[in-house]
C-alpha cells in the first residue's frame, strides 16, 4: 500500500467468526503453534510447515482452510505464504497470518525481548539484598554467591516471588542480632507478620540461615541441632534448654557459687545465660575442647582449679553466649584444643566470634608434644588454617601426628592449679 507523507496505515477489520472456524479449528492447532513459535523467534512466515502422521481431522481442517486436498502422504505439509494469501484474499484476516495468530493466541513477545526482560527482572529481584550489602559490607561475598548459585530460582521460580522473598530476608537480617535473645516464632511474628515464617523448610528459613552464616561466621552444617545453634548465634531461640555449656569454678549465680565451693562441674543452659547473666567475671578463664580435661581438673584440683569452660566440640549457642559475656566483662580467655585439622577448625570458628589467646596451642607447643607422641594416630583430613599462629598448620603437615587433649593432660592440669 502506497502511503502519502504523514499518512498512518489502516488495519483492516478481521472476521473473527470465520477465523475461528477456519484457522482456529482444533485440527490446525499444530499449525498455529508452529507459526507462533516462528513469530517468537522473529523468523519469516514463509516456506513449508510439516506434520508427520496427521489425523483425518487435521487433514480435513487443512482442506477447509486451503480449499483443496492437502494430499494423502504420510506427512502433511502446508506452505505458510499460501495460508497468508488465503487469509488476506478471503477477507478473514486482511492483514494476513501474523494478525490472525495474534487474534487467536494473544500478543506475541519475541523470545529475545522476553529473555532480556526476564534477565532484567531477576537483576531487580536482588535489589533488597544489594541495599543490605551496602549497609553491611561483610555480606557482599554472600550476596554475590547467591546471585550466581541458582538457589533463589530453585526455591521460588519467578523474579516477583524472589523479590518478595529477598525483601523479607533483608528485613530479618537488619534486625539481627536480637538482644536480648528472643524466641524464634515471636521474632518472626514481629518482623515478618507470621510466627511460622521462619519454620524449618521454608524458603525464608533456608536463605536466612545462609545469611546468618555470612553475618557471623557460624560454621556450615546440617540437622536440627545445627539449625538451633545457628539461630541462637544471633539471639533467636528455638530451644533454650537443649543448648548447654559445661563449666568448672565459674562464679556469678547462686548455683555457680555453690558448685565452685564444692569444686564440682556445672551445666548452664542457654535459658539461664539469656535471663540471668553472670554477676561478675573472673580475670582469667581457660577453655578446652574435650570433657576429659574438665573432668580431670575437677578430680585433681576441685575447688582449687582455675575457672574452666568446656566446649564439648563445636561451641554451642550457650557456650558462645557465656564466652561473649565473659569477654565483655574484661575476662581474658585462653583456649586449647586437639592438635588436628578438626580441632583447628573449631578453634578458628570460635575465634571469629569471641577473641581468645592460645593456651599451649601454638606450633611450638605442638612440636614439644609431638616429641613424646611420634607413634600417635596419624593426621588425616583436609588441612585448616590457624589465624592465631600461621606456623601451626605447617607443623602439623610436617610431623603428621594427631595429638588430642587427653594426651597432654598432665601439662594442661599443671596450668589449671591456682
Amino acid at each position: 500500500m502506497d502511503l502519502r507523507p504523514g499518512q498512518v496505515p489502516v488495519t483492516m477489520a478481521l472476521d473473527d467468526v470465520r477465523l475461528r472456524r477456519l484457522l482456529g479449528d482444533p485440527g490446525l492447532t499444530w499449525l498455529v503453534d508452529r507459526v507462533r513459535r516462528r513469530m517468537e523467534r522473529d523468523q519469516p512466515l514463509t516456506g513449508p510447515a510439516s506434520l508427520s502422521a496427521p489425523t483425518e481431522a487435521q487433514r480435513a481442517a487443512t482442506e477447509r482452510l486451503l480449499g483443496r486436498s492437502p494430499g494423502s502422504g504420510r506427512s502433511l505439509t502446508v506452505r505458510l505464504d499460501e495460508v497468508d494469501a488465503v487469509l488476506r484474499r478471503s477477507g478473514v484476516s486482511p492483514d494476513g497470518l501474523v494478525a490472525a495468530v495474534r487474534a487467536l493466541t494473544g500478543p506475541v513477545v519475541p523470545l529475545a525481548m522476553a529473555k532480556e526482560a526476564e534477565a532484567h527482572a531477576w537483576q531487580e529481584a536482588y535489589t533488597p539484598l544489594d541495599a543490605l550489602a551496602e549497609e553491611i559490607p561483610a555480606l557482599v561475598p554472600w550476596v554475590v554467591r547467591l546471585r550466581g548459585d541458582g538457589l533463589i530460582r530453585r526455591l521460588v521460580g519467578t523474579p516477583a516471588a524472589a523479590h518478595t522473598l529477598l525483601d523479607a530476608i533483608a528485613t530479618v537480617l537488619r534486625a539481627l542480632p536480637a538482644d536480648p535473645p528472643v524466641s524464634l516464632p515471636a521474632f518472626a511474628a514481629r518482623v515478618l507478620g507470621s510466627a511460622h515464617a521462619l519454620d524449618d523448610g521454608t524458603p525464608q528459613a533456608t536463605v536466612t540461615l545462609a545469611g546468618i552464616r555470612a553475618l557471623t561466621g557460624f560454621p556450615d552444617g546440617t540437622g536440627a541441632e545445627w539449625r538451633r545453634e545457628a539461630w541462637a548465634s544471633v539471639g533467636l531461640l528455638r530451644d533454650e534448654l537443649s543448648s548447654t555449656v559445661l563449666t568448672l569454678n565459674l562464679r556469678g549465680t547462686p548455683a555457680l557459687d555453690w558448685a565452685s565451693d564444692a569444686g564440682e562441674p556445672c551445666v548452664l543452659t542457654l535459658r539461664q545465660l539469656s535471663r540471668s547473666p553472670l554477676a561478675n567475671s573472673a580475670a582469667l578463664v581457660r577453655i578446652c575442647e574435650n570433657t576429659a580435661v574438665l573432668a580431670a581438673a575437677a578430680d585433681t584440683h576441685g575447688a582449687d582449679s582455675v575457672p574452666l569452660v568446656c566446649l564439648q566440640g563445636q561451641p554451642s549457642a550457650a557456650a558462645l553466649t557465656l564466652l561473649r559475656h565473659l569477654h565483655q566483662g574484661g575476662t581474658t580467655l585462653r583456649y586449647h584444643g586437639d592438635f588436628d585439622w578438626g580441632g583447628l577448625r573449631i578453634a578458628s570458628g570460635l575465634l571469629r566470634r569471641v577473641p581468645w589467646l592460645p593456651w599451649r596451642y601454638t606450633a611450638a607447643d605442638y612440636r614439644a608434644a609431638a616429641l613424646t607422641h611420634l607413634v600417635g594416630p596419624p593426621l588425616t583430613g583436609r588441612p585448616a588454617e590457624a589465624p592465631w599462629d600461621p606456623l601451626l598448620p605447617d607443623a602439623l603437615e610436617e610431623l603428621g601426628v594427631r595429638i588430642e587433649e587427653e594426651a597432654v593432660l598432665d601439662v594442661l592440669l599443671s596450668d589449671l592449679a591456682r
